[in-house]
């Protein structure tokens, strides 16, 4: 019982990995705000010493960068990877893409969300939000242009699909699953300009699943 009230009660700047404030430091900035990602704010989370913090980073400019370089590797990534996978459709590959939106897809709404509000606040930041939204577009335009559309409509079509979907997250309009899934075949005809087959659609289906 004593040593496990001895870990309990373990202040020391060792007990905490780097991982666990920057895993801190991402909830809070989802919950609450860049403004609040700060070391006294994290290290109370932690229960650990302020001293901690700086086992791991040079200062809270370090912990944010990485915050972004995590931003970047998960979120952005998920959709250029997922748009560059090989598809023998259009239709497959939007569904490539939309499933990088769902379940265990990789791309975290929340976070993006908590970097768009940190970019109002943030010059540097809004220029790396712009600098990643078009990698993300440009990586969309490329599938449409690999599937055969010219370069203006696959453009266009890039933007479209991107904006969409960003539309859709941000209005939270909270449809229920029948109800999407009812849409699935009509929301894949019109991003894509061709008629899915169904296995397009089940797969996109199965992707949303609770």
């Amino acid at each position: 019982m004593a040593g496990k009230n001895k870990h309990k009660n373990d202040r020391s700047p060792s007990r905490h990995t780097r991982d666990d404030w920057i895993r801190t430091a991402l909830d809070t900035l989802i919950c609450e705000g860049v403004g609040n990602v700060k070391i006294m704010v994290l290290s109370a989370k932690l229960n650990t010493a302020r001293s901690g913090f700086y086992w791991h980073f040079d200062s809270r400019a370090d912990l944010l960068d990485h915050l972004l370089d995590h931003w970047q590797a998960t979120n952005t990534r998920a959709i250029t990877d997922s748009a560059a996978r090989p598809a023998d459709t259009i239709c497959a590959s939007v569904v490539n893409v939309a499933t990088s939106w769902t379940g265990e897809g990789g791309f975290d709404t929340r976070l993006d969300f908590a970097i768009r509000d940190w970019a109002r606040r943030s010059a540097s930041v809004r220029a790396a939000l712009d600098a990643s939204d078009n990698e993300r577009v440009v990586a969309l335009t490329q599938m449409f242009q690999r599937h055969g559309f010219d370069d203006k409509e696959a453009q266009v079509r890039g933007r479209i699909l991107y904006y969409t979907q960003i539309g859709h997250d941000a209005l939270d309009q909270k449809e229920d699953l029948e109800t999407r899934r009812s849409r699935t075949w009509q929301y894949l005809f019109c991003l894509s300009g061709q008629e899915p087959a169904q296995q397009d659609v089940d797969r996109l289906d199965a992707a949303r699943m609770p």
